[in-house]
């Protein structure tokens, strides 16, 4: 059962990559978690928030939604695009794979949101978007109000 929810909605322009993950973040927050947790949210979120801009919508404006849902304690955090999608998910998720070998990027997102986080499904359609979903469970007991 959703405890708590919140719905966060920005154009697809990179200095709001750090207003998501600080948003994310401080939603995740009323469940008391420790230092590390709040780092590792934080990075799984400005890994996913910025294959959006990035690679979803390849230098066009979009928009990108954030959805967040507080259920015992975990959080889930939904990052989608409506952007071109990506054909091969499994090649895409292997480590060091990149579509923009021309970036000074390393190819190690989907890595790093796998290590941050308890879980990670990524749904992906060609000319539709990408739907990710990342679920952490916190050490720490929320308090019950």
């Amino acid at each position: 059962m959703i405890q708590n929810s919140m719905r966060l909605e920005f154009p697809s322009k990179s200095q709001n990559e750090s207003f998501a993950r600080v948003v994310v973040a401080s939603f995740a927050s009323q469940l008391d978690p420790t230092i590390e947790e709040l780092a590792d949210i934080k990075t799984a979120v400005s890994e996913a928030v910025t294959n959006a801009i990035i690679h979803g919508y390849d230098d066009n404006s979009g928009i990108v939604n954030i959805e967040c849902n507080i259920i015992d304690n975990k959080i889930e955090i939904i990052i989608q695009d409506n952007g071109k999608g990506i054909g091969d998910i499994g090649t895409a998720m292997e480590p060091f794979y990149t579509s923009k070998p021309e970036l000074e990027r390393s190819g190690m997102g989907f890595t790093v949101m796998e290590t941050f986080m308890d879980l990670l499904e990524v749904t992906s359609e060609d000319g539709v978007g990408t739907k990710i979903r990342m679920v952490k469970e916190f050490k720490s007991i929320p308090v019950k109000e």
